[in-house]
């Protein structure tokens, strides 16, 4: 399915926003790292599913009705085999939020490799078109609203300014001990979402907010751990 078909489906099922599974394939054909997995049904199906995963993973709630899946008790990680994911989806799906609201599966994918958490993504403003966004993750953008923004398209010279804003940027370069993280693989990140090429620009007419929450960058990578897509609203057209 194509990114239009995939968009296309969401809208006619009523849906403001594409869900995770989705939105990490839409990260994936414009060329950002997204963790390997699948979607499952239920706790009967889970353990043949998951067979081609490598442990260990994270099991996630799927529901249009559930905002924050962690406050809903819809994410569990860190599990080390088949069983223990069948009996994560078990006690999630006795959840009373879970249990009310409409599933479309369980996302089960394997977990990231350790590293610094950034947030990237983007909205589409009234007035200037799309920006890209960028801040270093946790504490630095929810309290401390540490984020640099730019007019796409950006260039590269644009997304290393881009770091370079923000007050978080020693972390990193190996602050207090810590491995440095390649800014290389952030500034291809950004390239993907707000360059000439990226989805911000392509898929204008289609993405209202894009946000990569946390993008997990090591020494050697980046890796899109969490994706959500907000849906323009259609013209009656």
């Amino acid at each position: 399915m194509t990114i239009q078909e995939t968009i296309s489906q969401a809208r006619k099922s009523g849906r403001k926003a594409l869900d995770e599974s989705n939105g990490k394939q839409l990260l994936a054909e414009f060329g950002v790292t997204v963790p390997q997995s699948i979607v499952t049904k239920d706790a009967a199906t889970a353990a043949g599913d998951v067979s081609n995963l490598k442990f260990p993973v994270v099991v996630k709630v799927m529901s249009a009705d559930i905002l924050h899946k962690s406050d809903a008790g819809g994410v569990k990680v860190g599990l080390q085999n088949a069983d223990e994911v069948s009996q994560a989806i078990a006690e999630m799906a006795k959840q009373p939020e879970i249990k009310k609201a409409d599933v479309d599966g369980y996302l089960v994918e394997e977990m990231a490799p350790p590293g610094q958490e950034l947030v990237v993504g983007g909205l589409k403003d009234p007035q200037f078109g799309p920006l890209v966004m960028v801040g270093l993750g946790g504490i630095f953008v929810e309290v401390l609203k540490d984020v640099a923004f730019r007019i796409c398209p950006i260039e590269e010279i644009d997304a290393r300014e881009m770091l370079a804003e923000l007050k978080g940027a020693p972390l990193l370069k190996g602050a207090r001990g810590q491995k440095p993280v390649s800014e290389d693989a952030i500034i291809d990140v950004l390239m993907k979402v707000g360059g000439d090429n990226g989805l911000l620009m392509q898929l204008e007419d289609d993405i209202a907010e894009a946000d990569i929450n946390p993008l997990i960058v090591s020494d050697n990578g980046a890796v899109a751990v969490d994706a959500r897509f907000i849906l323009t609203k259609q013209s009656n057209s």
